[in-house]
């Protein structure tokens, strides 16, 4: 094991209802943010998917905090990843007895948490 690999800390959501594409809109928006940053943006994104981001997010600095002791606060969103789940298909019924399926979507939700480059290990005092 290297000692230069910085130690990533994440956290991950399955089977969140909304699409891999709509949530990908949003996980664009704040891979290679600071925490801080992050946080800002999902909290006033318009989107649905912002919210369980934000709760991946939260989860993933708790994480920092309580499993590795590190500050989560100077942290940025070295990898953030949305990945496709199973689809839920159901029918909806239409004229003259026809039935056209309706795809429900879920997603996987990953973040991973990374010290900046400048400060290598930098954990909270204790």
């Amino acid at each position: 094991m290297a000692e230069d690999a910085p130690t990533l800390v994440m956290a991950t959501a399955k089977y969140v209802h909304t699409s891999a594409r709509k949530a990908r809109l949003v996980a664009d928006q704040v891979r290679g943010k600071s925490v801080a940053d992050a946080r800002s943006v999902l909290a006033f994104a318009p989107q649905a998917a912002a919210v369980p981001l934000r709760k991946v997010l939260q989860s993933a600095m708790a994480n920092a905090d309580h499993n590795h002791g590190m500050n989560a606060e100077d942290m940025v969103l070295a990898r953030v990843l949305v990945d496709e789940g199973p689809t839920l298909r159901r029918f909806r019924p239409r004229a003259m007895g026809r039935a056209t399926r309706i795809r429900k979507r879920t997603c996987h939700i990953t973040i991973g948490l990374a010290a900046p480059a400048g400060a290598a290990g930098r954990r909270r005092g204790g």
